[in-house]
């Protein structure tokens, strides 16, 4: 691509950015499995937050202006060689903090309180007894099932601390010193499975925290539509449309800023489900009004993926072919503008927070290689424009829906870049992508009858395309494909769980299946995790 006006290491545009009117929450994250989810809660609560690291020097967390911190759970013992410790003068400092978990440990034992290795671990639910409602429970049952997930556990409430609820096997589950604006418990609030875990972090926000409910998302647009008007100006952008809910949300969001300064290029490379083409050129256009550039390149990447099998040699030819046609598809519109005096300064992209933090660092511009289909080139010109890099999976959907898009498009399942290439197993060709979109839509079709396909995370088909086996159809013999079916529930892909479908709707799916793709005479269904497995097989 050209050299652009824009300087190359502009800083991406994010949702809310500078959070005008919002109250801030850092989380501290201690390498915590939940910590994206305590961010999510509060969140949930309308009040702002992001992740940070533990071991974030004091001065550069009161330099974000925070007007809460919380400690995220962790997986080490607070006895452990190299233990995570936070400093103590984070006490010092006045603001409101809440321990969970780990942080609850921690901050006993900065604190002078007492931490044992008791010998009883309590993991999973377990029957919370309040003995006192203080701040966070308040108003809340005083027998209530929390989730807890500890080995060692507080036995002392540091000086001037109240003790405010056990269990059977925890004498200080909970504590807190309303004075200095400090908490602690021991269980899980931000999980389900703790019953009223959200009206314990919701106590602790509003009435120990005295933060302000403002986070809603009429102000996410009002802020995010000024801060891409801001930084754009009078110059165009183009946006990577993939079809997907992401960067769907985001082209509708910087087209509410900038109207007609806008083009999506939709790179169409022909693996995409049974009938999304058509419906990303249709229903995507009709609700925004954006203009789309639809390139149908399928035989192109069907050219450069012949013979290939092997899964990171796919999706690095994938990645190649979307860069070189998007770039084709950019320069046809370069010399559009200029012929018109005006030039092309902007690139549009999807990116969420949990790729942010994926990526090493919350405040880093970084992209990540997996987020595009391919990744982004070096020597990128463009200012990035990244409206959505504060906001989760969740709030994205409710954003699109804040925006008017129509409901197939906001909750669309996430789709990986490399699209059905991924979910071949071995090379990928055109009869083959054929019988995998067929399979495919079988499976979508009956989840949505079910009712189910708000339930689910993803739910696909995957072709093992170099397998044969042995069946009987018609009185005959026969050696076909099987089919493996993938359904998993989770709430931000970090972790997943595989979906207990009904048994009967795995008999409509298998039935269908193998009765209307010819090529298929077997269906299999994953009942893996993640950890260990990956939701996706490539």
């Amino acid at each position: 691509m050209a050299s652009r006006s824009a300087s190359p290491g502009a800083a991406p545009v994010r949702a809310g950015a500078g959070h005008t009117g919002n109250d801030t929450v850092l989380v501290l994250d201690f390498g915590a499995q939940y910590a994206q989810l305590i961010a999510r809660r509060v969140r949930e609560c309308h009040v702002y937050s992001e992740i940070v690291p533990w071991d974030l020097p004091v001065e550069d967390l009161l330099a974000r202006r925070p007007s809460a911190l919380i400690l995220s759970g962790g997986p080490r013992s607070v006895y452990s060689p190299g233990a995570p410790r936070v400093d103590p003068a984070l006490f010092e400092t006045g603001l409101p903090i809440l321990g969970i978990c780990y942080g609850h440990q921690v901050m006993a034992q900065a604190l002078d309180g007492v931490v044992d290795r008791t010998g009883t671990a309590e993991y999973g639910a377990t029957r919370l007894r309040v003995s006192e409602p203080g701040v966070l429970f308040d108003g809340l049952p005083t027998d209530q099932q929390v989730w807890m997930s500890h080995g060692d556990s507080v036995s002392q409430a540091p000086p001037g601390f109240l003790v405010t609820a056990s269990t059977p096997s925890t004498p200080v589950a909970a504590f807190e010193d309303r004075q200095r604006r400090l908490y602690g418990v021991q269980f899980h609030p931000e999980v389900l499975h703790s019953e009223r875990g959200l009206d314990v972090l919701r106590h602790f926000l509003l009435a120990g925290a005295g933060c302000r409910p403002t986070w809603t998302m009429v102000n996410i647009v009002d802020e995010a539509v000024a801060a891409v008007r801001a930084q754009v100006g009078s110059g165009r952008l183009i946006c990577g449309l993939s079809g997907g809910v992401d960067s769907a949300v985001a082209a509708a969001l910087v087209h509410r800023a900038v109207g007609d300064a806008l083009t999506c290029v939709f790179v169409d490379h022909g693996l995409l489900r049974e009938g999304e083409a058509e419906q990303v050129e249709r229903e995507f256009v009709a609700s925004t009004g954006v203009e789309l550039v639809h390139v149908k390149a399928a035989d192109r990447f069907a050219g450069a993926l012949a013979g290939v099998s092997e899964p990171e040699q796919k999706r690095k030819i994938i990645g190649r072919e979307f860069i070189r046609v998007f770039e084709e598809a950019a320069r046809e519109l370069e010399a559009r503008a200029e012929a018109e005096g005006a030039t092309i300064d902007h690139l549009v992209q999807g990116t969420l927070y949990p790729d942010v933090i994926e990526s090493g660092s919350a405040t880093a511009a970084k992209i990540k290689s997996h987020h595009n289909v391919g990744g982004l080139p070096d020597d990128l010109q463009f200012g990035l424009i990244e409206p959505l890099r504060s906001l989760f999976k969740d709030e994205v959907r409710r954003l699109g829906e804040e925006l008017g898009l129509p409901e197939e498009i906001v909750w669309r399942q996430p789709f990986p870049g490399p699209g059905l290439a991924v979910r071949i197993i071995g090379e990928v060709t055109p009869e083959r992508l054929d019988v995998v979109r067929a399979a495919d839509a079988v499976v979508r079709d009956e989840i949505r009858r079910a009712g189910l396909d708000r339930e689910i995370w993803q739910v696909f088909a995957v072709l093992l395309a170099d397998v044969r086996s042995v069946g009987v159809q018609g009185d005959e013999r026969t050696y076909g494909h099987p089919i493996v079916l993938r359904a998993v529930t989770s709430e931000d892909a970090m972790t997943a769980d595989w979906a207990r479908l009904p048994y009967n709707l795995l008999e409509r799916i298998s039935n269908r299946i193998v009765n209307e793709v010819p090529q298929v005479n077997r269906v299999v269904y994953d009942i893996t995790s993640k950890p260990p497995g990956t939701i996706e097989w490539e």
